[in-house]
């Protein structure tokens, strides 16, 4: 799929439909437009997202609200200790009719996977999510199967119970565009979720309004939207003040810069405008960039948080002046 560069018209309908897939997914979702904004920049930015919360705050029923929203093909996959990477990914099996080996197609072969209770699974079967977040391509017995596009991962986990749990490697961490958490709905929209006969919850009744193809043609013509050279130093900054932060012992890569671009380019979509501000930079740095960084022992034992490190380093590096476009 050949990308065009994006114009004012085109800018104009993207954020008609944002806020269509937005009101979609808010019928199951009540009182989290900010996340369900937030996993829509990663889906059109070409990410994916890691939903870690307590049970019960609706992880798994916004992944669900979000794949009907956009249609196409969804799969669950429950992740357990004795999960294989082929449950996963797929395999090569033998054809008794045609005498041929064949490739069975994972539930990753899908537009949104959701991978539900991601720290459940071992480091192997972890890791066989490794290639195909990043390559959007699954390589078995030498050849590669490309997944459909979109693609989008949608992992969650309870960051409470460590009971039979793997904790993810960096190297997972880094795959994931945006990590948020949902918490709990504020008092209005709980007593709303509450009342008996409500739709919250009801993933059955979110209303398709989109399709891939949309999703996907978007989404590469999003990424022509312009940046301005001191917005790129501005994230480039952003980036090595958390390497020479002392508190912390991994600052952001390369790649999470890039996954800062690439979702500011969306964000200022969203909001109708064919440029980024340093605003969309500051709203999107600690879901991009926290779960990223790693915290030096002794900031652990003091309990600071990569949240925290991120707004001190937000409030230190010079902001672009005049406003960049």
């Amino acid at each position: 799929m050949e990308s065009t560069a994006i114009d004012e018209n085109g800018i104009a309908a993207f954020r008609v439909l944002h806020g269509r897939l937005g009101d979609a997914v808010e019928t199951a979702v009540r009182g989290k437009r900010e996340v369900v904004d937030l996993v829509l920049v990663s889906m059109f930015a070409g990410g994916h997202v890691l939903l870690e919360d307590v049970p019960g705050t609706g992880k798994t029923t916004l992944a669900r609200a979000v794949a009907g929203a956009l249609g196409g093909v969804s799969r669950r996959v429950q992740f357990t200790p004795d999960l294989l990477p082929s449950d996963v990914t797929g395999t090569s099996v033998f054809d008794p009719q045609t005498a041929e080996v064949r490739f069975r197609p994972g539930p990753v072969f899908a537009n949104v996977v959701l991978a539900d209770e991601i720290n459940r699974a071992a480091a192997k079967t972890q890791s066989a999510l490794l290639e195909v977040m990043e390559e959007h391509t699954v390589t078995v017995d030498g050849v590669g199967h490309v997944v459909p596009a979109p693609f989008l991962v949608v992992a969650t986990q309870n960051p409470i119970d460590l009971d039979g749990t793997y904790r993810l490697p960096e190297a997972q961490l880094d795959r994931f565009m945006i990590r948020i958490s949902i918490g709990y709905p504020d008092a209005e929209h709980e007593l709303d979720v509450l009342r008996p006969g409500s739709g919250a919850g009801r993933v059955a009744g979110v209303p398709t309004v989109s399709n891939p193809h949309e999703v996907a043609s978007f989404g590469q013509r999003l990424g022509t939207l312009h940046v301005a050279d001191p917005i790129l130093r501005y994230i480039g900054e952003l980036g090595t003040a958390t390497r020479a932060d002392s508190r912390l012992r991994l600052g952001a890569s390369t790649r999470g810069l890039r996954a800062l671009v690439r979702c500011a380019q969306v964000h200022a979509a969203a909001r109708g405008r064919h440029f980024v501000v340093p605003g969309d930079v500051q709203e999107l740095a600690v879901p991009v960039l926290a779960h990223r960084l790693v915290l030096t022992r002794e900031a652990l034992l003091a309990g600071t948080t990569t949240e925290e490190v991120l707004a001190e380093v937000l409030s230190s590096v010079a902001v672009p002046r005049p406003e960049a476009r």
